[in-house]
């Protein structure tokens, strides 16, 4: 463009130019999807229609990995392979990118923001994951343990044989809490509830981000607590404790009573939604999602 001025052009002849060179004009910083588990980039075409159909031009990139039963593999090893293929799309966008995640996946993409440093993630949209946790009776759970029951999970979960399957890593008994603290080796480090030594690093790097997006609703039937999509969780009486009166809010471990300050956190609540609907429902994609990736 700096040529073309040089070149005494006039805006309408500069426009042409850059359409006939090629050049995107559109301002649609890349969008990049991140899947759930037992999911797959055939679930999220929908959701890729709604984007390029109201925003024309946008790149978006549904992150093949992990599909299906391997979403079930152990989260850490899925964030290593995830964050280099979200770091190739991010080198290739210097003005930045969207990163949009559902149900598994927003833990997924938390935990590469926090471990990617000088990454140039814009909005980081998180669509109804369980960035508290998960405690609950679900059809999800019945398919990974069919002989328990959501009290006996822990059993399972809470050593390093079940830390290797994805679901354990971030189930959150809230009467088991001190072996939660104890034996849990990623959802406690994301929230810094057990110290480590690059926390301070990790909540630099989320800080990056300019806008937080968390999204969920009372009638999902997955998420449990509903709540948990936007950092809620029980307490030992399977009573709600709201985000801002969690512990890693209030002493904002992790950087979230900040992105609240700087005003860069946005909550959207959709009564209505199974969990298998939130990415191909138009009016939670219209209220929740579309203005946050221009």
């Amino acid at each position: 463009i700096y040529t073309f001025l040089h070149m005494g052009l006039s805006p309408v002849s500069m426009l042409l130019l850059l359409l006939l060179t090629g050049v995107c004009i559109n301002g649609y910083k890349p969008v990049i999807i991140v899947h759930g588990i037992f999911d797959g980039p055939k679930q999220f075409e929908t959701l890729s229609s709604f984007i390029t159909k109201v925003h024309p031009g946008t790149e978006v990139s549904v992150i093949d990995l992990y599909d299906n039963m391997a979403s079930l593999k152990p989260l850490w090893r899925q964030v290593r392979d995830f964050r280099k293929a979200v770091d190739s799309i991010m080198q290739k966008a210097p003005d930045g990118v969207h990163l949009l995640c559902f149900s598994q996946g927003g833990l997924i993409c938390r935990a590469l923001l926090a471990t990617l440093p000088d990454h140039n993630v814009h909005s980081f949209i998180s669509l109804s994951s369980p960035q508290a946790g998960q405690y609950g009776d679900t059809d999800y759970l019945k398919w990974v343990f069919p002989d328990c029951m959501k009290k006996t999970v822990f059993r399972i979960c809470y050593n390093r044989f079940g830390q290797k399957v994805s679901i354990c890593d971030y189930w959150n008994d809230p009467h088991q809490r001190s072996r939660f603290l104890q034996s849990n080796s990623f959802l406690v480090m994301l929230n810094g509830e057990r110290p480590h030594s690059d926390m301070k690093v990790w909540r630099e790097n989320f800080l990056r981000i300019k806008k937080l997006v968390l999204i969920g609703g009372p009638d999902d039937g997955v998420i449990t607590p509903w709540q948990s999509s936007h950092f809620g969780f029980y307490n030992n009486t399977e009573s709600i404790v709201e985000m801002r009166n969690q512990d890693f809010y209030r002493n904002d471990i992790f950087g979230l009573k900040t992105l609240d300050a700087r005003g860069d956190m946005s909550v959207c609540v959709h009564s209505g939604v199974k969990h298998v609907q939130w990415h191909s429902n138009f009016t939670v994609f219209r209220s929740c999602i579309e203005k946050w990736l221009t």
